[in-house]
């Protein structure tokens, strides 16, 4: 089953009841996991650090700590965000950006963890979360092949518990061109690891599209309000289209099936009315032997199928014009 991870982010901006009605939207919406963010911007961004050109262009905010400062929350808010989210039955899930981080998380309640795509090349925090041995969720974003192959192969040095790769585009909204969905295809071969897709473009069809071919896991950001102020809002999901969302992927999961071809259920009748069987193109008189204007191929398929040979077979009993032709009527 693929799992949904509804990516809360910040757009809670810095607001703990704006989180836990996201939360409840996310739950109410099926997914399986809801994920935040936890950093201390003083120490994740050094000084007059500039923004990201999509923080730049959504908050009109030039100093990227000064901007992350108003979304941070301390670890007694997302201790109280877990336990929110076991009343709601989903899991709690937060990317930490520090690695000092991940162990007063994982006490409050996480028993997974998430490597963002800008911690990939961390060494060092790649082999702290390791040493946890939890599951491990990988993104890749602005990543080469080679980088996540340093990258799994440090988690895996660490005793890491298994790891999922997400494929990803770290641009807000990524435009079609740069999306690459083939590249978690090819990582899944590559790495023999599951794979999935941290979706930050627009709508949900490239989402549905990479559980189509084979995601495991889908992450895709949401808010309350594309509206809002704030880095991430204009390239997430309103509640109502992340049910959507989630509807659509459980529906594309029962499609793909177990790949073995053979009819579905429902099919044999379906089979019985439009395949076609002999049958006589003429009354036909007992004794009669079957020449090839003597017998036409219609449907129902109730008589002789197509594959048998009736010219100059011999008839045992009449048949009247379009009656089926069965082998019980041949001497």
């Amino acid at each position: 089953m693929v799992t949904v991870i509804a990516e809360a982010g910040v757009n809670h901006n810095g607001e703990r009841a704006r989180a836990e009605a996201l939360i409840a939207a996310a739950a109410k919406a099926g997914a399986d996991i809801v994920k935040f963010q936890a950093f201390s911007a003083r120490e994740l961004v050094a000084r007059n650090t500039k923004t990201a050109a999509y923080q730049m262009a959504n908050t009109g905010e030039t100093d990227q700590a000064a901007l992350l400062e108003r979304l941070e929350f301390d670890m007694d808010d997302f201790a109280h965000l877990a336990r929110v989210c076991r009343t709601h039955d989903v899991e709690f899930l937060c990317t930490a950006f520090d690695a000092s981080l991940l162990g007063p998380l994982i006490d409050a309640g996480m028993n997974r963890i998430k490597i963002p795509s800008g911690e990939l090349t961390n060494v060092p925090m790649l082999r702290q979360a390791g040493a946890f041995r939890l599951p491990v969720i990988l993104s890749t974003g602005m990543a080469t092949i080679d980088e996540v192959e340093g990258a799994l192969s440090v988690l895996r040095q660490a005793g890491s518990g298994p790891v999922t790769v997400l494929h990803c585009t770290s641009i807000y909204p990524a435009p079609d061109e740069t999306i690459n969905l083939r590249a978690m295809v090819s990582m899944g071969e590559r790495f023999g690891v599951p794979v999935g897709y941290s979706d930050h473009s627009g709508g949900d069809h490239i989402a549905i599209a990479a559980v189509a071919l084979g995601a495991t896991m889908i992450e895709k950001h949401f808010t309350q309000d594309r509206n809002l102020p704030g880095p991430d809002h204009k390239a997430s999901l309103e509640p109502d289209e992340l049910s959507a969302m989630v509807d659509r992927i459980r529906s594309v999961e029962r499609c793909l099936g177990d790949g073995i071809k053979r009819p579905a259920a429902g099919e044999a009748d379906v089979a019985r009315l439009v395949r076609r069987s002999w049958r006589a193109a003429r009354p036909l008189a007992a004794g009669s032997v079957l020449t090839a204007d003597d017998v036409v191929l219609k449907r129902p398929c109730n008589g002789l199928a197509p594959d048998v040979d009736l010219v100059g077979r011999r008839l045992r009993q009449a048949r009247d014009m379009d009656e089926p032709i069965r082998a019980e009527d041949l001497v």
